[in-house]
C-alpha cells in the first residue's frame, strides 16, 4: 500500500482558504479532510463531527495534556487542535490528508514529519485592502475585529515564506486548479 500525504493549508482569516478546500475535496474526492477539535461555539449551520469537533475548555484540555493533538493553538479566543491519531492512521491508510490550520499549527506539524510526508501551501489575497473588504462583506465581525484580524494577516504573510507553496487567491477557479496540482504533484 502506498504512504499516504499530509498537507497544511494556512491563510489569514477572510482569504477563501475554506472554499478553497472544500472547492478542492468536490474536485479530488480522494483527499480527505481532517477536522479539528475546537472551543469555540458553532457558527449557524456547522455540525459537530463534521465541521469541527466542539467541545468545552476542559475536554481540550485534558486531550492536550494526553499528547492527543499533533498540533494545537489559541487562535482568535479559541483554541483549535488537530487529532494525532485520525491524521497517522488515515495516511498510514495511504490517504491524501488535508489539514486547515493556522500557521502556528503548521510549523508544530513540520518538526514533526519529514519532508516526503508533508507539504506545507500557504494561501494570501491579493491585497490587505482586497481582505478588508472580503472581512467586511462577509458581514460576521464587528469593525474592531476586522481591523485585529487585517493587523493579524501581516504579521501571518509574513511566515508564508518558510511554506513550500503560496498561492494567490485572485482567482478563485485559478487558486483551486493550482492547488490540486500541488497536491497531485506533491505524491
Amino acid at each position: 500500500m502506498t504512504k499516504g500525504h499530509l498537507f497544511v493549508i494556512s491563510a489569514p482569516s477572510g482569504t477563501g482558504k475554506t472554499s478553497l478546500v472544500k472547492a478542492l475535496i468536490e474536485k479530488d474526492p480522494t483527499i480527505m479532510l481532517s477536522i479539528s477539535t475546537t472551543t469555540r461555539e458553532p457558527r449557524a449551520g456547522e455540525v459537530d463531527g463534521k465541521d469541527y469537533f466542539f467541545v468545552k475548555k476542559e475536554d481540550f484540555d485534558k486531550q492536550k495534556d494526553n499528547n492527543e493533538f499533533l498540533e494545537w493553538a489559541f487562535v482568535y479566543g479559541n483554541f483549535y487542535g488537530t487529532s494525532a491519531s485520525l491524521v497517522n492512521a488515515s495516511i498510514n491508510q495511504g490517504k491524501k490528508v488535508l489539514l486547515e490550520i493556522d500557521w502556528q499549527g503548521a510549523f508544530q506539524i513540520k518538526e514533526k514529519y519529514s519532508k516526503n510526508q508533508l507539504t506545507l501551501i500557504f494561501i494570501v489575497p491579493p491585497s490587505l485592502e482586497h481582505l478588508k473588504k472580503r472581512l467586511q462583506g462577509r458581514g460576521q465581525d464587528e469593525n474592531n475585529v476586522v481591523l485585529e484580524r487585517l493587523a493579524l494577516a501581516e504579521e501571518e504573510m509574513e511566515k508564508s515564506t518558510d511554506f513550500d507553496y503560496i498561492i494567490m487567491n485572485d482567482d478563485f477557479d485559478s487558486a483551486v486548479r493550482e492547488l490540486h496540482q500541488i497536491v497531485n504533484r506533491s505524491i
